[in-house]
């Protein structure tokens, strides 16, 4: 029984601080300060138990959130990571790397700060390592059923180490020459530094689950080999295709995607000769100018990362208006809530700009040096431009970090002839199951663009349709449904 008074007793939320941003700023070190047990106890306590923990609904994997805060409050440290593990495959990601929605739900909320969840979540599983608690568990005995999982992000990693301890012989093709998806190449070192995924990555190998990276199903190994070698096959490539901006004076060069920025940074951190005879990678934004569209996380990561490579100035440009600095008024609780957020990158520098638009892209010689855009404001559902809002800004590198629109179809998709939903991704039953026998889909390609928490639940829900598939039962988890809830 938790603390019924500790709410009272500890009444500010209190998170660790960030380095000093002239200090982070020299290197890709996460940004985080050291957090005290102590400290971190007195924010478990501040857990009610409520009657009924609204948190557990606004976590997908349904962690169970009240027990893991009071053994932590009770220096429980190896009970609290038995009770995590229990329903989330790797804290270690979404403790650094989850919006927390739980933390939205959080009871406390509604009249004082949530507590700090995805604190407490993150110091019990690096607690957990640094105390040799995180060791491999395979399997007692083995099915002789062999199945393929195609992408290595938090769905295709999730769903390999449940089918694994399963029994079954699992094998991860990753195109890309690492494993880790975007976690390894998409997402930033200072966000989530690498040795958090060779860790776990190595539990995993030592438990008999296979990598292959540097394979492109579809093209090294054909649909038919893969096929005829596995007995089940879980897609898990992500919604990898981006959202672009077909305007005038798209085509010039300094244009380019996030994703066609991003792993460069990531590359020279892992020590890949990639950099040119400048010293810089094949796109860096030093000395440069730039502006970002897009307002969300990629844009951030963007954000941070122009920082660290030394640009000259950047803005990160947002269609929508500024959220409200409280809780808006359309997301009340225990709905994760709509309102001002202030990132490590943002705190780092720049200027957000909200309510516009791109208009065009002007140049020189093939190369952008101009924006052209305007205000805009919402009517009616539609925006509509402010007269006399026009304006030019100069530009040496623009990134577009507008999202993405769903899986990649060429080649895999198209070969195995799954359907597919209106919205363009991979339609599936509510066994995670497509309409190609033996194929199940998790993650963004069956469910679109998303978070690294809905990831792992649909990667620990898709392992337990194909457990089912191939035995006719499982006794693993399904923490979710597709039809559950809406895509987001």
């Amino acid at each position: 029984m938790p603390d019924p008074r500790g709410f009272l007793k500890y009444t500010t939320r209190e998170t660790p601080q960030r380095r000093p941003v002239p200090l982070r700023l020299r290197d890709w070190k996460e940004v985080y300060e050291d957090f005290s047990h102590d400290t971190l106890r007195e924010q478990a306590t501040r857990c009610m138990d409520c009657g009924i923990p609204f948190c557990h609904n606004g976590c997908p994997l349904g962690n169970l959130i009240p027990e893991w805060n009071d053994l932590v409050r009770n220096d429980r440290w190896r009970d609290a990571i038995e009770r995590l593990h229990a329903t989330n495959n790797f804290p270690e990601f979404t403790g650094r790397l989850c919006p927390a929605p739980c933390e939205g739900s959080c009871v406390l909320g509604i009249n004082q700060d949530p507590v700090t969840i995805k604190q407490v979540e993150v110091e019990i599983i690096d607690n957990a390592f640094d105390n040799g608690w995180v060791v491999p568990l395979p399997p007692d005995k083995l099915t002789g059923k062999k199945v393929a999982v195609v992408g290595s992000g938090p769905a295709g990693l999730a769903a390999a180490q449940q089918l694994t301890r399963a029994g079954h012989a699992v094998t991860v093709f990753e195109r890309e020459d690492r494993i880790g998806g975007l976690l390894r190449y998409g997402i930033p070192e200072f966000k989530m530094e690498k040795r958090h995924i060779d860790r776990r990555l190595e539990q995993m190998s030592a438990e008999g689950t296979q990598f292959r990276p540097g394979v492109n199903v579809g093209v090294d190994v054909t649909v038919a080999q893969l096929r005829l070698n596995y007995d089940a096959v879980v897609l898990a490539g992500g919604a990898t295709a981006w959202r672009d901006l077909p305007i005038p004076g798209r085509e010039l060069d300094g244009i380019h995607q996030a994703m066609e920025f991003l792993p460069w940074a990531n590359r020279v951190q892992q020590g890949d000769d990639v950099l040119g005879e400048d010293g810089e990678p094949p796109i860096t934004a030093k000395g440069k100018k730039v502006i970002i569209i897009g307002g969300g996380d990629t844009g951030a990561d963007c954000l941070g990362t122009s920082h660290r490579q030394g640009a000259e100035s950047v803005h990160q440009f947002e269609i929508m208006p500024r959220p409200p600095e409280e809780r808006a008024d359309s997301t009340p609780w225990p709905v994760y809530p709509l309102m001002f957020r202030v990132s490590s990158a943002h705190e780092e520098g720049g200027e957000r700009v909200y309510s516009v638009n791109t208009e065009e892209f002007l140049g020189t010689d093939g190369r952008v040096t101009h924006l052209r855009g305007h205000e805009v404001e919402m009517k009616a559902g539609k925006f509509e431009k402010v007269d006399g809002s026009d304006f030019e800004l100069e530009a040496d590198l623009v990134l577009l970090a507008m999202g993405f629109v769903g899986p990649e179809r060429e080649g895999l998709l198209t070969e195995l002839g799954v359907e597919f939903t209106d919205r363009g991704n991979v339609a599936r039953d509510d066994h995670f199951a497509t309409t190609v026998p033996g194929v199940f889909v998790a993650g963004d390609m069956g469910r679109g663009q998303s978070l690294i928490v809905w990831a792992i639940a649909e990667g620990r829900a898709a392992a337990a349709g194909v457990d089912s598939y191939l035995m006719g039962d499982t006794a693993l988890p399904a923490p979710i449904k597709p039809t559950a809830v809406p895509q987001r």
